[in-house]
């Protein structure tokens, strides 16, 4: 299953400058998923991260990543609930192998770790091409929008 930013954009609370992924290229309920950022050299971080060799910041690849396992988690797990979800993340443990360059593409696969009720454990990592970028761990909560 593929979701495009039409159909990310009414799971995620995040909207331009700060929506991090582009599509979904893969879905696996409750197993994996795969989504894609298109990095372009118009990025509005690159002019400051860095002027002569623009670097995409690690943050916002833990960011995408965190996007990517707030859509895995909301497609996965929250479907029987009604209403909408508040996400958060908790513990981020992260290790950066290579960098992220203007014309990329960044894909990053998500897998769980372990789920409870309205909270998760994932492993994520990120590629450029079949190079290893960046890999994380990361915890999040959701809540129930009141």
């Amino acid at each position: 299953m593929e979701l495009d930013i039409q159909q990310i954009r009414k799971i995620l609370p995040q909207s331009y400058p700060f929506l991090l992924i582009d599509g979904i290229l893969e879905f696996e309920p409750k197993k994996r998923i795969v989504s894609l950022k298109n990095v372009s050299v118009n990025e509005y971080y690159f002019p400051g991260h860095f002027p002569e060799r623009p670097i995409m910041p690690g943050v916002l690849i833990i960011e995408a990543m965190a996007q990517t396992a707030i859509v895995f988690f909301a497609k996965s797990y929250t479907q029987e609930l009604e209403g909408e979800f508040l996400y958060y993340l908790g513990k981020v443990e992260a290790k950066f192998l290579n960098p992220v360059l203007p014309a990329d593409q960044l894909k990053i696969e998500v897998k769980p770790l372990k789920i409870l009720a309205m909270m998760g454990i994932v492993e994520a990592v990120a590629y450029v091409e079949e190079k290893r970028v960046a890999e994380a761990k990361l915890v999040f909560a959701a809540k129930k929008k009141e």
